[in-house]
């Protein structure tokens, strides 16, 4: 049903039909014609045939104005049966102006001469009483036999114009149609047959019309799937040939041009994959049309789920710009998408995608990863404002003291000595500072050397908490009484550190325990191995570490009583170079915490375990 379906639908079937459609209204055009003309010129002749001549009806007036009716009878019998359309088909009356038949050519009804006429056609023409009769005739069918006759009637006029009476001829036209009706017949047959071999010409004809009309539709069909390697076969020079010709030159251009658009666009998506920056195409309404993975990844959703939404929904954007205003001023925006797992900066740089002819059909937006710069720059500001901030109170104090001493109190035996020891402590204290400055400096810019070698940390550690027991010892008056505990392995660990610098840490860890645990409190120092590590902790029993400080703790110039903190002398870096020394020696600091319960430092360095006979060898 389909493919008869398809067929009606062809221009191969259109073009055959319209053509057989031609031939045959064409030839009932011509046909009609030709039988109407046909019919009319064999009536003409017959009735020309039929038609009594005019020296007959002189003849037949002279008898009819003779005295002698029986002779004038016979004299008209006589002139009827002599007549040439004397047919059996043809029946010819000669009635007088009294309605009394006079003669018949008709042989076996020679009995109606002498009776009076009953036909009405012959009776209506003679009561006429119109001067100047003219000649009747027609054609009528007899309902009775199904024969159409042709009718005559001719007036017998006298030379004084009045009527003698009139001539009746009644002829069957049956042999006329009948050589109507062979010859329609004929044409008929013939018209058939011309419009078959039409037909068959048509077909023909429009096979060499539509058969590289659908080898070429074959082909579009296959350049429009991507096969280029057909060819579309030319039959000739003419237009079909030509247009076949330069079907075959587009196919050839489409492949090169999809070969080139494909190369482009391997090229660019090589591009935008390995860009470290994300890029989005939109279309002229705004829909992204193009997103590449770091984009994606930026934006932590499927590709998918970007193609074909606005963009300013996919940036998060449309509550302060709209479509238009980044068309008519593409701008660079800062884009904040961090969150609760993680931070995230973007800048946003925004093009038009602009033909020659200046139509608008895009945007092209790349997005930079600005997070650590923005974080940079904004501990860079920090970082000043610390600086400027820890070294303007030591400094403000030391200025005032001078002044003071300037002022006459130098000569003051009991507060010279306290001003100037003030003096002392705040440029120590300015001093350390900027010691622990240069150390972070030199850590950052990797010119800071680490003098590594083999230490057993169980020693070392132990050594390092003796000093500050001695403190507790020689002191007589200490400002705070503290008691350590060890929980230490009995088995040597050694550990390649830089001695210096990790003692610089425990002193960092120790003081800090001192500090904020409470008089009389106890510091738990432990020791342990555990598979790759060696993991020491420092644990005192003071106020804790609120949750919200823990992520901040190792942070420069962070405190988390800033009070307090600046009271004691401390300078807010001591937890920050530590973290940074045993990041260096490939360790892990980390702090656990429990707000009023105190808090407690791990400091976790890699371990190799080692056979004590390897050393003995030595």
């Amino acid at each position: 049903m389909k493919n008869r379906m398809k067929l009606f639908k062809s221009i191969h079937f259109k073009i055959a039909l319209v053509l057989a459609l031609i031939l045959l209204v064409t030839l009932e055009i011509v046909g009609a014609i030709f039988v109407s003309r046909l019919e009319q010129t064999n009536l003409e002749s017959f009735k020309n045939q039929v038609k009594i001549p005019n020296y007959v009806k002189t003849a037949l007036i002279n008898d009819l104005s003779k005295k002698d009716v029986n002779k004038a009878n016979i004299e008209i019998k006589s002139l009827l049966l002599d007549m040439e359309n004397n047919e059996k088909n043809t029946e010819i009356q000669v009635v007088d102006s009294k309605n009394t038949i006079r003669g018949t050519n008709r042989i076996d009804n020679q009995s109606i001469i002498g009776r009076r006429n009953q036909n009405p056609d012959i009776k209506q023409f003679l009561t006429d009483p119109s001067p100047n009769k003219q000649v009747y005739s027609g054609i009528k069918n007899n309902p009775s036999d199904n024969n159409r006759y042709y009718t005559y009637i001719a007036p017998l006029n006298k030379p004084n114009g009045s009527s003698a009476g009139a001539v009746y001829v009644h002829s069957n036209l049956n042999q006329v149609y009948y050589e109507i009706n062979k010859i329609t017949i004929i044409y008929v047959v013939a018209a058939i047959v011309a419009i078959l071999l039409g037909l068959f010409i048509a077909i023909v004809i429009s096979r060499a019309i539509t058969q590289p009309i659908d080898e070429m539709k074959k082909q579009t069909l296959r350049i429009s799937k991507g096969d280029y390697s057909g060819q579309v076969h030319v039959y000739g020079d003419d237009e079909l040939g030509q247009l076949a010709n330069a079907v075959n030159t587009l196919s050839v251009k489409v492949e090169e041009s999809q070969e080139t658009t494909e190369a482009e666009r391997r090229r660019l998506d090589s591009v935008l994959t390995n860009m470290t920056d994300g890029v989005l195409a939109t279309d002229r309404r705004g829909n992204v049309i193009i997103i590449n993975d770091e984009a994606v990844s930026f934006l932590s959703a499927p590709k998918e789920g970007f193609v074909g939404k606005p963009i300013l929904d996919v940036l998060d954007i449309r509550d302060r710009y709209t479509l238009r205003e980044l068309i008519e001023d593409p701008d660079e925006l800062i884009i904040d998408r961090s969150d609760a797992s993680h931070d995230l900066i973007l800048h946003a740089h925004f093009s038009l995608i602009q033909r020659d002819s200046g139509f608008i059909s895009g945007l092209v937006c790349v997005l930079h990863d600005v997070t650590e710069q923005q974080k940079i720059d904004n501990d860079r500001k920090q970082f000043v404002s610390n600086v400027s901030h820890e070294l303007r109170t030591p400094l403000t104090s030391v200025h005032s003291y001078i002044e003071a001493l300037q002022d006459g109190a130098w000569q003051d035996s009991k507060l010279a000595p306290k001003f100037l020891k003030v003096t002392q402590d705040e440029t120590d204290r300015m001093i350390r500072m900027i010691n622990d400055l240069l150390t972070l400096s030199r850590m950052d810019s990797g010119t800071q050397k680490m003098e590594k070698e083999m230490v057993n940390i169980n020693e070392l550690f132990n050594y390092l908490l003796d000093r500050f027991d001695m403190i507790i010892k020689n002191d007589d008056k200490p400002d705070k009484m503290y008691k350590i505990t060890r929980k230490f392995t009995r088995k040597a660990l050694w550990v390649e550190i830089d001695t210096d610098r990790f003692t610089q840490v425990i002193d960092n860890l120790m003081n800090n325990a001192i500090k904020y645990s409470p008089d009389g409190g106890t510091i738990t120092c432990s020791l342990y191995e555990t598979r790759n590590n060696v993991v020491l902790s420092v644990k005192d029993q003071g106020l804790g570490i609120p949750r919200n400080s823990l992520s901040k703790i190792f942070d420069r110039f962070y405190r988390v009583d800033k009070a307090r903190s600046r009271a004691q002398g401390g300078t807010g870096l001591g937890l920050a170079i530590s973290k940074e020394v045993i990041q260096a020696l490939g360790g892990k600091l980390w702090v656990e915490s429990t707000e009023g319960k105190g808090s407690t430092f791990y400091i976790a360095l890699p371990y190799e375990p080692m056979e004590e006979d390897l050393w003995d060898e030595n």
